[in-house]
C-alpha cells in the first residue's frame, strides 16, 4: 500500500496496533501458564483484562475515524511473541523461568509503548484530540504494566539469587565434607 498522507499513516499504525493487541490476547495466557510465581501470574492475568479493554478501545478509535476495525500483521509483535515462546521452551528452574517470562513481557510493553507514542503523535498532529486521548490512555496502561513487571522481575530475580546462593553454599559444604573425609583416610 502506498501511504500518501498522515491520515493513512495513522490508519496503518492503528491496524498494526490492533493486530498486536489481538496477538497478545493469545500470548498472555501462555505466559501466565508457564509462570510459577503467583505474583507474575497475577500481573499477567491482570494485564490480560487490560488488553481486552485495549482491543475494545482500538475498535472505538476505528469508529471515531469512520474506519473498519481491521488488523494488519504486526511483524514486530509476532517476533517478540516468538522470542517469548522460545524462552518458555528452555529448560530452567522455576525462578529463572519467571525472570525470563517477566523480561519477555517487558519487551512486549516497551514495543507497545513505542508504537502507541508514535500513533499518538500522529493523531495529535492531525488535531484529533479524541483519538489522541484514547491512545494516551492505552500508553499509560502499558507504562503501568511495565512498572508492575519491573517490580515482579526484581522479586523473582531475588528468589533466583537466593536459590543460587543456597545451592552454592550446599556445594561448598559437600566439598568440605569430601576434603575432610579424604584427610582422615576414609
Amino acid at each position: 500500500m502506498r501511504i500518501t498522507n498522515t491520515g493513512i499513516l495513522l490508519e496503518e499504525e492503528l491496524k498494526d496496533l490492533y493486530d498486536a493487541e489481538k496477538r497478545l490476547l493469545r500470548a498472555i495466557p501462555k505466559m501466565a501458564k508457564n509462570a510459577s510465581s503467583e505474583e507474575l501470574r497475577s500481573a499477567l492475568m491482570e494485564h490480560l483484562e487490560v488488553t481486552r479493554n485495549q482491543v475494545d478501545r482500538m475498535e472505538q478509535i476505528f469508529g471515531l475515524l469512520d474506519l473498519p476495525a481491521k488488523a494488519k500483521t504486526c511483524n514486530g509483535m509476532k517476533g517478540i511473541i516468538a522470542e517469548g515462546d522460545e524462552v518458555m521452551g528452555e529448560d530452567m528452574e522455576d525462578a529463572l523461568m519467571d525472570a525470563a517470562i517477566a523480561g519477555a513481557a517487558q519487551r512486549v510493553e516497551h514495543y507497545e509503548m513505542a508504537a502507541y507514542a508514535a500513533a499518538h503523535a500522529i493523531a495529535e498532529h492531525l488535531g484529533n484530540r479524541d483519538v489522541a486521548d484514547l491512545l494516551q490512555q492505552t500508553w499509560d496502561e502499558e507504562r503501568e504494566a511495565d512498572e508492575k513487571l519491573s517490580q515482579v522481575a526484581a522479586q523473582v530475580l531475588e528468589m533466583a539469587q537466593n536459590r543460587d546462593q543456597k545451592m552454592e553454599g550446599a556445594r561448598q559444604t559437600r566439598g568440605q565434607s569430601k576434603t575432610k573425609t579424604r584427610a582422615s583416610g576414609r
